[in-house]
């Protein structure tokens, strides 16, 4: 029995893996007790609990080009910009995703957890060195459920394994990227409780080497114009 067998809505939905709203809809339908588990774990290290007292708003200061060209050349915020540039996306944009599908309310500490995991993607791409195409977004989602434990994201990340092994050549090593992601993610530091918001300007080496990541990752990307991601084969 195969994980599509298992997952027909989600095998479904893959055939179309830029429909983002979809992906916040599994993730808050199957996160379980995981933003409990979460906050919990920031209270326990200083990092984290200066955070919950803080709950500082990120994404003000990534939609601020103008502030984040003024960083300095190597810094993450630089290397930010570059990668939202080159993909065509904004900070905005999975603000506008989520708000679609998170209408069941939560505390406002869990909510701040939850809108910090959200905000702060993209600068996991950045450090982790994916790309937003479907290999890095599976390998980062893969990485994501080793830190957070949000089964919806687990099980997204594992139908992106599934899906890629058919639709890639094979000397593309798409499923072996996707499971790197998660042996990533065990052998780095957490990346939650990151100080993200203070570290923009900060070296992006200086912050890969606090976090335990080896420099940028080399695969293949693929993107969604380049396959068939039809539910066809």
């Amino acid at each position: 029995m195969t994980i599509a067998s298992l997952c027909p809505l989600t095998a479904a939905r893959f055939a179309n893996p830029d429909d983002t709203q979809y992906v916040f809809e599994v993730i808050d339908a199957l996160q379980g007790p995981s933003l409990h588990r979460l906050r919990e774990r920031l209270r326990r290290t200083e990092r984290g609990r200066h955070l919950l007292a803080e709950r500082p708003n990120i994404l003000q200061r990534l939609a601020d080009r103008q502030a984040l060209r003024t960083l300095p050349s190597g810094s993450l915020g630089r290397a930010y910009l570059a990668f939202v540039e080159a993909e065509g996306i904004s900070a905005d944009g999975l603000v506008e995703a989520s708000t679609e599908t998170r209408r069941n309310p939560v505390e406002e500490e869990l909510q701040w957890v939850r809108n910090w995991l959200r905000d702060t993607h993209d600068l996991w791409h950045v450090v982790l060195g994916y790309q937003g195409d479907l290999v890095g977004e599976a390998a980062l989602l893969a990485f994501t459920h080793r830190q957070g434990g949000n089964f919806g994201i687990g099980m997204i990340a594992s139908m992106a394994w599934y899906k890629l092994g058919r639709v890639t050549p094979r000397h593309i090593r798409a499923r072996q990227v996707v499971l790197e992601g998660r042996r990533r993610a065990k052998r780095a530091a957490w990346f939650i409780d990151a100080p993200w918001h203070e570290w923009l300007g900060r070296s992006l080496d200086d912050v890969r080497r606090e976090l335990g990541v080896e420099g940028s990752f080399t695969y293949q990307p693929v993107r969604t114009r380049e396959v068939d991601v039809s539910l066809a084969g």
